[in-house]
């Protein structure tokens, strides 16, 4: 019986943070099922299919949130149908677009930039003339928790990304990529 009664309360205090949550962003979010907390930021637009953001059965379910930020006007950031994305993702359009297909698979922990936000030289490091890229992520991926997609990469249809790679450059169609930076391990068949 116990069991029953802390299980609801734990049901009624991830509502409540997912409500706080969906007040203090900047940006509303109509389309989905949002079972983490979500903060939506920026001036940017973030549009979102009929997806899944969040997963109760995993890790950080209750201690962690989302993060989407469209920083400035004419940055995006689209999330097609069917897509599941699990907990404490982060996902920033500084200055271009992000984009993730239909029926795509990602796991906790997952970071996506289209910026490195700061010049690596000295002298411009407090500027902000560094080089933001588009991301785009295309339908049917498989995508591992602790993943990161940095800036300019496009991640081809039903391509597979292991756990805790570093994506540094475009990955094909059809290809199950690993490591820090990401490599070619194999071909996948269709």
């Amino acid at each position: 019986m116990w069991s029953v009664i802390l299980i609801s309360i734990m049901r009624l205090f991830q509502k409540i943070r997912v409500l706080f949550y969906k007040l203090i962003s900047v940006k509303m979010i109509n389309k989905g099922k949002i079972y983490q907390p979500v903060l939506a930021q920026g001036l940017g637009e973030i549009t979102i299919g009929k997806s899944l953001l969040g997963y109760p059965n995993s890790p950080y379910f209750y201690s962690g949130y989302n993060y989407l930020d469209a920083r400035c006007k004419g940055p995006s950031i689209t999330i097609g149908n069917n897509t599941q994305i699990n907990n404490n993702f982060v996902i920033i359009a500084e200055k271009s677009h992000i984009k993730i297909g239909d029926h795509v698979l990602i796991g906790t922990d997952f970071c996506v930039y289209d910026s490195d936000f700061h010049d690596i030289r000295i002298n411009k490091r407090q500027s902000t003339e560094h080089i933001c890229k588009p991301v785009e992520i295309m339908n049917n991926v498989f995508i591992g928790s602790k993943v990161t997609i940095l800036k300019g990469v496009k991640i081809g249809e039903n391509a597979v990304i292991a756990n805790g790679s570093i994506v540094t450059k475009d990955i094909p169609a059809n290809q199950l990529w690993g490591g820090i930076p990401a490599k070619k391990i194999t071909d996948l068949s269709t």
